[in-house]
Protein backbone atom coordinates (compact mmCIF):
# COMPACT_ATOMS: atom_id res chain seq x y z
CA UNK A 1 0.00 0.00 0.00
CA UNK A 2 2.74 2.38 0.77
CA UNK A 3 4.40 1.38 -2.29
CA UNK A 4 1.10 2.51 -4.40
CA UNK A 5 1.31 5.72 -2.33
CA UNK A 6 4.69 6.60 -3.60
CA UNK A 7 4.26 5.91 -7.06
CA UNK A 8 0.93 7.78 -7.50
CA UNK A 9 3.20 10.72 -5.76
CA UNK A 10 5.98 10.54 -8.22
CA UNK A 11 3.28 10.24 -10.79
CA UNK A 12 2.04 13.28 -9.90
CA UNK A 13 5.26 15.37 -9.19
CA UNK A 14 6.54 14.25 -13.15
CA UNK A 15 2.95 15.74 -14.38
CA UNK A 16 3.42 18.61 -12.72
CA UNK A 17 7.17 19.21 -13.53
CA UNK A 18 5.78 18.21 -17.43
CA UNK A 19 3.36 21.06 -16.86
CA UNK A 20 5.79 23.71 -16.07
CA UNK A 21 7.92 23.03 -18.59
CA UNK A 22 5.19 23.52 -21.37
CA UNK A 23 4.03 26.96 -19.57
CA UNK A 24 8.08 27.84 -19.48
CA UNK A 25 7.76 26.71 -23.52
CA UNK A 26 4.75 28.73 -24.05
CA UNK A 27 6.04 32.25 -22.14
CA UNK A 28 9.66 32.09 -24.51
CA UNK A 29 7.33 31.60 -27.85
CA UNK A 30 5.01 34.28 -26.75
CA UNK A 31 8.64 36.45 -25.75
CA UNK A 32 10.12 35.72 -29.25
CA UNK A 33 7.08 36.33 -31.36
CA UNK A 34 6.61 39.89 -29.17
CA UNK A 35 10.23 40.75 -30.46
CA UNK A 36 9.69 39.67 -34.09
CA UNK A 37 6.40 41.67 -33.60
CA UNK A 38 8.26 44.57 -32.53
CA UNK A 39 11.09 44.60 -35.29
CA UNK A 40 8.53 44.09 -37.74
CA UNK A 41 6.53 47.22 -36.07
CA UNK A 42 9.74 49.14 -36.22
CA UNK A 43 10.58 48.56 -39.96
CA UNK A 44 7.15 49.71 -40.72
CA UNK A 45 7.33 52.95 -39.16
CA UNK A 46 10.89 53.59 -40.74
CA UNK A 47 9.42 52.99 -44.08
CA UNK A 48 6.17 54.70 -42.91
CA UNK A 49 7.60 57.77 -41.51
CA UNK A 50 11.62 57.64 -42.33
CA UNK A 51 13.75 59.48 -39.28
CA UNK A 52 13.64 63.24 -40.22
CA UNK A 53 17.03 64.05 -38.96
CA UNK A 54 20.53 64.40 -40.32
CA UNK A 55 23.80 65.71 -39.49
CA UNK A 56 25.26 68.18 -41.01
CA UNK A 57 29.36 67.25 -42.40
CA UNK A 58 32.38 68.85 -44.81
CA UNK A 59 31.41 67.50 -48.10
CA UNK A 60 31.73 67.63 -51.88
CA UNK A 61 29.04 69.00 -54.84
CA UNK A 62 29.55 67.98 -58.24
CA UNK A 63 27.98 69.02 -61.17
CA UNK A 64 28.99 67.17 -63.78
CA UNK A 65 27.90 64.76 -66.57
CA UNK A 66 29.01 61.84 -68.83
CA UNK A 67 30.06 62.35 -72.22
CA UNK A 68 32.03 61.53 -75.50
CA UNK A 69 35.03 62.82 -76.69
CA UNK A 70 36.74 63.09 -79.88
CA UNK A 71 40.32 63.67 -79.67
CA UNK A 72 42.09 66.22 -82.03
CA UNK A 73 45.60 67.16 -81.78
CA UNK A 74 47.70 69.07 -83.80
CA UNK A 75 49.86 66.16 -85.53
CA UNK A 76 52.46 66.01 -88.41
CA UNK A 77 52.95 62.23 -89.78
CA UNK A 78 56.17 61.22 -91.61
CA UNK A 79 56.85 58.11 -93.52
CA UNK A 80 60.01 57.68 -95.61
CA UNK A 81 60.27 56.20 -98.80
CA UNK A 82 61.84 52.80 -97.91
CA UNK A 83 59.10 52.30 -95.10
CA UNK A 84 58.04 48.58 -96.74
CA UNK A 85 61.85 47.55 -94.67
CA UNK A 86 60.58 47.52 -91.75
CA UNK A 87 61.67 50.53 -89.07
CA UNK A 88 63.35 50.68 -86.18
CA UNK A 89 62.52 53.17 -83.43
CA UNK A 90 65.09 55.69 -82.18
CA UNK A 91 62.84 57.49 -80.07
CA UNK A 92 59.95 55.60 -78.08
CA UNK A 93 56.49 55.96 -78.05
CA UNK A 94 55.76 58.92 -75.76
CA UNK A 95 59.31 60.32 -75.92
CA UNK A 96 60.00 64.13 -76.65
CA UNK A 97 62.26 65.44 -80.07
CA UNK A 98 63.29 68.90 -81.04
CA UNK A 99 62.90 69.68 -84.39
CA UNK A 100 65.45 68.14 -87.06
CA UNK A 101 66.25 65.27 -84.38
CA UNK A 102 66.19 61.60 -86.12
CA UNK A 103 63.14 59.63 -84.41
CA UNK A 104 63.30 56.60 -86.34
CA UNK A 105 65.06 54.92 -89.31
CA UNK A 106 63.43 52.56 -91.54
CA UNK A 107 66.84 49.28 -92.46
CA UNK A 108 68.02 49.19 -95.47
CA UNK A 109 67.40 46.37 -98.16
CA UNK A 110 69.99 43.88 -96.97
CA UNK A 111 70.23 44.64 -93.31
CA UNK A 112 69.83 41.17 -91.99
CA UNK A 113 72.79 39.74 -94.20
CA UNK A 114 74.95 42.39 -93.60
CA UNK A 115 73.88 42.42 -89.34
CA UNK A 116 75.29 38.65 -89.72
CA UNK A 117 78.08 39.42 -91.43
CA UNK A 118 78.90 41.59 -88.80
CA UNK A 119 78.26 39.17 -85.71
CA UNK A 120 80.59 36.77 -86.95
CA UNK A 121 83.59 38.81 -87.72
CA UNK A 122 83.21 40.29 -84.31
CA UNK A 123 83.34 36.55 -83.63
CA UNK A 124 86.81 36.33 -85.36
CA UNK A 125 88.02 39.03 -83.90
CA UNK A 126 87.24 38.19 -80.05
CA UNK A 127 89.49 35.15 -80.99
CA UNK A 128 92.25 36.96 -82.55
CA UNK A 129 92.18 39.41 -79.71
CA UNK A 130 92.46 36.76 -77.10
CA UNK A 131 95.31 35.24 -78.72
CA UNK A 132 96.91 38.48 -78.63
CA UNK A 133 98.31 38.82 -75.09
CA UNK A 134 99.67 42.34 -75.60
CA UNK A 135 96.36 43.35 -76.57
CA UNK A 136 94.57 41.47 -73.67
CA UNK A 137 96.57 42.96 -71.18
CA UNK A 138 95.71 46.63 -72.34
CA UNK A 139 94.10 48.75 -69.67
CA UNK A 140 92.03 49.90 -71.74
CA UNK A 141 90.71 46.78 -73.18
CA UNK A 142 89.99 44.90 -69.63
CA UNK A 143 87.90 47.89 -69.16
CA UNK A 144 85.88 47.48 -71.82
CA UNK A 145 85.56 43.93 -71.20
CA UNK A 146 84.49 44.34 -67.71
CA UNK A 147 81.73 46.73 -69.21
CA UNK A 148 80.09 44.38 -71.81
CA UNK A 149 80.39 41.32 -69.36
CA UNK A 150 78.25 43.63 -66.63
CA UNK A 151 75.93 44.48 -69.77
CA UNK A 152 75.49 40.90 -70.71
CA UNK A 153 75.02 39.99 -67.12
CA UNK A 154 72.25 42.71 -66.86
CA UNK A 155 70.38 41.99 -69.56
CA UNK A 156 69.35 39.09 -68.78
CA UNK A 157 66.83 40.34 -66.09
CA UNK A 158 65.43 42.91 -68.39
CA UNK A 159 62.02 43.11 -69.11
CA UNK A 160 61.08 46.26 -70.80
CA UNK A 161 61.36 46.58 -74.03
CA UNK A 162 62.72 50.12 -74.45
CA UNK A 163 65.48 49.13 -71.31
CA UNK A 164 66.46 45.77 -73.41
CA UNK A 165 66.96 47.88 -76.46
CA UNK A 166 69.12 50.70 -74.81
CA UNK A 167 71.25 47.80 -73.63
CA UNK A 168 71.67 46.12 -76.90
CA UNK A 169 72.81 49.47 -78.49
CA UNK A 170 75.72 50.09 -75.44
CA UNK A 171 76.59 46.65 -76.25
CA UNK A 172 77.15 47.34 -79.84
CA UNK A 173 78.96 50.52 -79.20
CA UNK A 174 81.39 49.19 -76.85
CA UNK A 175 82.20 46.38 -79.40
CA UNK A 176 83.06 48.87 -81.89
CA UNK A 177 85.00 50.93 -79.38
CA UNK A 178 87.09 47.33 -78.53
CA UNK A 179 87.29 46.50 -82.19
CA UNK A 180 88.71 50.25 -82.62
CA UNK A 181 91.40 50.21 -79.97
CA UNK A 182 92.44 46.39 -81.52
CA UNK A 183 92.52 47.87 -84.89
CA UNK A 184 94.68 50.81 -84.04
CA UNK A 185 97.41 48.87 -81.67
CA UNK A 186 97.86 45.53 -84.62
CA UNK A 187 100.28 46.39 -87.48
CA UNK A 188 99.00 47.24 -90.77
CA UNK A 189 98.17 44.02 -92.97
CA UNK A 190 97.74 41.72 -89.51
CA UNK A 191 94.84 38.98 -89.52
CA UNK A 192 93.31 41.19 -86.99
CA UNK A 193 93.63 43.97 -88.62
CA UNK A 194 91.61 42.96 -91.97
CA UNK A 195 89.26 41.65 -89.92
CA UNK A 196 88.13 44.84 -88.01
CA UNK A 197 88.61 46.60 -91.58
CA UNK A 198 86.14 44.27 -93.23
CA UNK A 199 83.93 44.81 -90.12
CA UNK A 200 83.64 48.59 -90.44
CA UNK A 201 83.39 48.18 -94.52
CA UNK A 202 79.91 46.17 -93.35
CA UNK A 203 79.16 49.01 -90.53
CA UNK A 204 79.40 51.47 -92.88
CA UNK A 205 77.55 49.47 -95.71
CA UNK A 206 74.66 49.25 -93.19
CA UNK A 207 74.60 53.01 -92.26
CA UNK A 208 74.28 54.42 -95.70
CA UNK A 209 72.04 52.19 -96.75
CA UNK A 210 69.38 52.96 -93.49
CA UNK A 211 67.07 56.09 -94.42
CA UNK A 212 66.38 58.17 -91.03
CA UNK A 213 63.50 59.75 -90.48
CA UNK A 214 63.61 63.49 -88.60
CA UNK A 215 60.84 65.43 -86.22
CA UNK A 216 59.17 68.24 -88.26
CA UNK A 217 58.85 69.96 -85.32
CA UNK A 218 59.61 69.81 -81.16
CA UNK A 219 57.13 67.48 -79.29
CA UNK A 220 56.35 63.87 -78.22
CA UNK A 221 56.60 61.22 -81.09
CA UNK A 222 54.31 58.32 -80.87
CA UNK A 223 53.74 55.86 -83.86
CA UNK A 224 50.46 55.46 -83.04
CA UNK A 225 48.70 56.48 -87.10
CA UNK A 226 45.34 55.99 -87.52
CA UNK A 227 44.78 58.33 -90.79
CA UNK A 228 43.03 60.81 -89.02
CA UNK A 229 45.71 63.43 -88.45
CA UNK A 230 45.03 65.54 -91.35
CA UNK A 231 41.16 65.06 -90.58
CA UNK A 232 40.13 65.85 -86.91
CA UNK A 233 42.85 68.83 -86.25
CA UNK A 234 42.84 72.39 -84.55
CA UNK A 235 42.35 73.75 -88.15
CA UNK A 236 39.11 72.84 -89.05
CA UNK A 237 36.55 73.33 -85.62
CA UNK A 238 34.47 75.18 -87.69
CA UNK A 239 33.27 72.35 -89.79
CA UNK A 240 32.92 70.01 -86.98
CA UNK A 241 29.03 68.87 -85.92
CA UNK A 242 27.80 66.12 -84.45
CA UNK A 243 26.72 64.35 -87.63
CA UNK A 244 30.35 64.55 -88.83
CA UNK A 245 31.63 63.24 -85.89
CA UNK A 246 29.88 59.98 -85.53
CA UNK A 247 30.01 59.27 -89.01
CA UNK A 248 33.41 58.70 -88.58
CA UNK A 249 32.69 55.38 -86.45
CA UNK A 250 34.96 55.14 -84.36
CA UNK A 251 34.93 52.65 -81.39
CA UNK A 252 34.66 54.33 -77.89
CA UNK A 253 37.90 53.83 -75.53
CA UNK A 254 39.63 51.91 -78.30
CA UNK A 255 43.37 52.11 -78.28
CA UNK A 256 44.95 53.36 -81.47
CA UNK A 257 46.80 50.80 -83.31
CA UNK A 258 50.71 51.00 -83.52
CA UNK A 259 52.16 51.59 -87.34
CA UNK A 260 54.93 49.69 -88.36
CA UNK A 261 55.79 52.31 -91.41
CA UNK A 262 54.94 56.13 -90.45
CA UNK A 263 55.42 58.26 -87.03
CA UNK A 264 54.25 61.35 -86.08
CA UNK A 265 55.51 64.41 -83.66
CA UNK A 266 52.55 65.81 -81.63
CA UNK A 267 52.47 69.65 -81.08
CA UNK A 268 53.09 68.54 -76.63
CA UNK A 269 51.39 71.87 -75.62
CA UNK A 270 47.63 71.62 -76.09
CA UNK A 271 45.41 68.83 -77.42
CA UNK A 272 41.61 69.05 -78.03
CA UNK A 273 38.37 67.33 -77.04
CA UNK A 274 35.07 67.52 -79.27
CA UNK A 275 32.02 66.55 -77.31
CA UNK A 276 28.10 66.95 -77.70
CA UNK A 277 26.19 67.63 -74.71
CA UNK A 278 22.66 68.35 -74.07
CA UNK A 279 22.85 69.58 -70.40
CA UNK A 280 21.66 73.22 -69.13
CA UNK A 281 24.80 74.02 -68.16
CA UNK A 282 26.26 73.15 -71.69
CA UNK A 283 23.27 75.58 -73.32
CA UNK A 284 24.61 78.54 -71.32
CA UNK A 285 28.17 78.33 -71.31
CA UNK A 286 30.75 80.69 -73.08
CA UNK A 287 33.89 80.67 -74.84
CA UNK A 288 36.77 81.39 -72.18
CA UNK A 289 34.71 79.30 -69.64
CA UNK A 290 36.74 76.88 -67.24
CA UNK A 291 35.95 73.34 -66.87
CA UNK A 292 37.68 70.35 -65.46
CA UNK A 293 37.78 66.55 -67.11
CA UNK A 294 37.96 63.79 -65.36
CA UNK A 295 40.16 60.82 -67.92
CA UNK A 296 39.94 57.41 -67.67
CA UNK A 297 42.95 57.22 -65.57
CA UNK A 298 41.04 59.54 -62.69
CA UNK A 299 43.01 62.54 -63.13
CA UNK A 300 40.98 65.52 -63.28
CA UNK A 301 42.95 67.93 -65.49
CA UNK A 302 41.81 71.75 -65.83
CA UNK A 303 40.11 72.70 -69.75
CA UNK A 304 38.87 75.60 -71.46
CA UNK A 305 35.67 75.77 -73.55
CA UNK A 306 37.33 77.56 -77.01
CA UNK A 307 34.60 76.94 -79.01
CA UNK A 308 30.46 76.60 -79.73
CA UNK A 309 28.52 75.28 -81.94
CA UNK A 310 24.99 74.97 -81.42
CA UNK A 311 23.14 72.14 -83.43
CA UNK A 312 19.67 72.13 -85.12
CA UNK A 313 18.38 69.37 -82.16
CA UNK A 314 19.20 71.66 -79.65
CA UNK A 315 22.71 69.75 -78.64
CA UNK A 316 25.81 71.90 -78.06
CA UNK A 317 29.14 70.65 -79.28
CA UNK A 318 31.99 72.17 -77.60
CA UNK A 319 35.51 72.57 -78.20
CA UNK A 320 37.60 71.73 -74.58
CA UNK A 321 41.37 73.27 -74.35
CA UNK A 322 43.59 70.95 -72.59
CA UNK A 323 47.18 71.30 -71.63
CA UNK A 324 47.40 68.52 -69.58
CA UNK A 325 47.64 65.26 -69.81
CA UNK A 326 48.22 64.98 -73.50
CA UNK A 327 50.77 62.11 -73.28
CA UNK A 328 47.31 60.00 -71.51
CA UNK A 329 45.51 61.08 -74.57
CA UNK A 330 47.98 59.96 -77.15
CA UNK A 331 46.65 56.68 -77.15
CA UNK A 332 42.77 56.87 -78.21
CA UNK A 333 40.79 58.97 -80.71
CA UNK A 334 37.43 58.29 -79.15
CA UNK A 335 36.92 58.40 -75.62
CA UNK A 336 34.48 58.36 -72.83
CA UNK A 337 34.91 60.98 -69.83
CA UNK A 338 33.60 63.00 -67.26
CA UNK A 339 32.86 66.96 -68.17
CA UNK A 340 32.88 68.77 -64.16
CA UNK A 341 31.26 72.26 -64.86
CA UNK A 342 31.69 73.01 -61.26
CA UNK A 343 32.95 71.47 -57.57
CA UNK A 344 32.69 72.96 -54.22
CA UNK A 345 33.06 71.89 -50.90
CA UNK A 346 31.89 73.16 -47.51
CA UNK A 347 28.68 72.41 -45.40
CA UNK A 348 26.67 70.11 -47.56
CA UNK A 349 23.07 69.41 -46.81
CA UNK A 350 20.12 67.78 -48.58
CA UNK A 351 17.77 70.49 -50.47
CA UNK A 352 15.34 68.80 -48.37
CA UNK A 353 16.15 70.54 -44.97
CA UNK A 354 16.46 74.01 -46.59
CA UNK A 355 13.37 76.57 -46.52
CA UNK A 356 13.29 79.30 -48.87
CA UNK A 357 11.01 82.33 -46.72
CA UNK A 358 11.32 86.10 -47.91
CA UNK A 359 13.86 85.48 -49.93
CA UNK A 360 16.07 83.86 -47.58
CA UNK A 361 17.04 80.47 -46.72
CA UNK A 362 17.47 78.86 -43.36
CA UNK A 363 17.37 75.27 -41.80
CA UNK A 364 15.95 74.35 -38.53
CA UNK A 365 18.14 72.52 -35.83
CA UNK A 366 17.80 70.03 -33.13
CA UNK A 367 19.62 70.76 -30.08
CA UNK A 368 18.30 68.02 -27.57
CA UNK A 369 14.42 68.24 -28.37
CA UNK A 370 14.74 72.42 -28.77
CA UNK A 371 14.24 73.67 -32.31
CA UNK A 372 16.09 76.90 -33.63
CA UNK A 373 15.45 78.54 -36.70
CA UNK A 374 18.83 79.12 -38.55
CA UNK A 375 19.56 81.58 -41.33
CA UNK A 376 22.05 80.47 -43.73
CA UNK A 377 23.80 81.63 -47.35
CA UNK A 378 23.36 78.64 -49.91
CA UNK A 379 27.02 78.88 -52.03
CA UNK A 380 26.06 76.42 -54.35
CA UNK A 381 22.85 74.07 -55.35
CA UNK A 382 23.04 71.04 -56.48
CA UNK A 383 19.96 68.61 -57.54
CA UNK A 384 19.69 67.01 -54.04
CA UNK A 385 21.97 68.92 -51.54
CA UNK A 386 23.61 72.07 -51.52
CA UNK A 387 26.73 73.86 -50.23
CA UNK A 388 25.54 76.37 -47.34
CA UNK A 389 27.53 78.48 -44.94
CA UNK A 390 26.84 81.45 -41.71
CA UNK A 391 26.53 84.98 -43.55
CA UNK A 392 29.39 87.00 -41.82
CA UNK A 393 28.75 90.24 -39.73
CA UNK A 394 28.90 92.54 -43.07
CA UNK A 395 26.66 90.42 -44.92
CA UNK A 396 23.98 90.74 -42.17
CA UNK A 397 24.41 94.47 -42.05
CA UNK A 398 23.40 94.32 -45.65
CA UNK A 399 19.76 92.08 -45.08
CA UNK A 400 19.18 94.34 -42.56
CA UNK A 401 20.08 92.97 -39.12
CA UNK A 402 20.16 95.25 -35.98
CA UNK A 403 23.39 94.75 -33.99
CA UNK A 404 21.47 92.93 -31.29
CA UNK A 405 20.33 90.42 -33.99
CA UNK A 406 23.78 90.25 -35.26
CA UNK A 407 24.37 89.51 -31.61
CA UNK A 408 22.28 86.54 -30.58
CA UNK A 409 22.77 85.38 -34.59
CA UNK A 410 22.83 81.45 -34.43
CA UNK A 411 25.54 80.14 -37.01
CA UNK A 412 24.84 76.81 -38.25
CA UNK A 413 28.43 74.24 -37.93
CA UNK A 414 29.37 71.01 -38.37
CA UNK A 415 27.93 68.00 -36.44
CA UNK A 416 24.49 70.18 -36.43
CA UNK A 417 21.41 68.23 -36.14
CA UNK A 418 18.92 69.69 -38.56
CA UNK A 419 15.38 68.78 -40.02
CA UNK A 420 14.49 67.64 -42.81
CA UNK A 421 11.22 69.08 -44.24
CA UNK A 422 11.10 71.67 -41.68
CA UNK A 423 8.26 73.42 -40.63
CA UNK A 424 9.49 76.89 -39.42
CA UNK A 425 6.54 77.91 -37.83
CA UNK A 426 7.28 75.56 -35.15
CA UNK A 427 11.19 76.50 -34.48
CA UNK A 428 12.07 79.78 -32.21
CA UNK A 429 14.10 82.41 -34.64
Amino acid sequence: MEKHREEKKQTSTNKEVGKNKKVKKIIIYILILAIIVYILYTIYLLIKDPTNIMTVEEGELTQEETLIGYVIRDEHVVQGENYKNGMEQIKSEGERASKGENIFRYYSTNEESLKQKIAELDNKIQEAMTSDANLASSSDMKLLENQIDEKMENINKITDSKTLTEYKKEIDQLVSRKAKIAGDSSPQGSYLNQLIEERRGYESELNSGAEYVTAPISGIVSYKVDGLESVLTPNNFSELNKEYLESLNLQTGKVVATSEEAGKVIDNFACYIATVATSDEAKEAEVGDKVNVRLSNNTEPSAEITNIVKEDDGEVLLILKLTNQIEELINYRKISFDLIWWSDTGLKVPNVAIVTQDDKDYVVRNRAGYLNKLLVKVTRRGDKYSIVEPYDTEELKELGYSSDEIINYRKISIYDEIILNPDLSKAEE
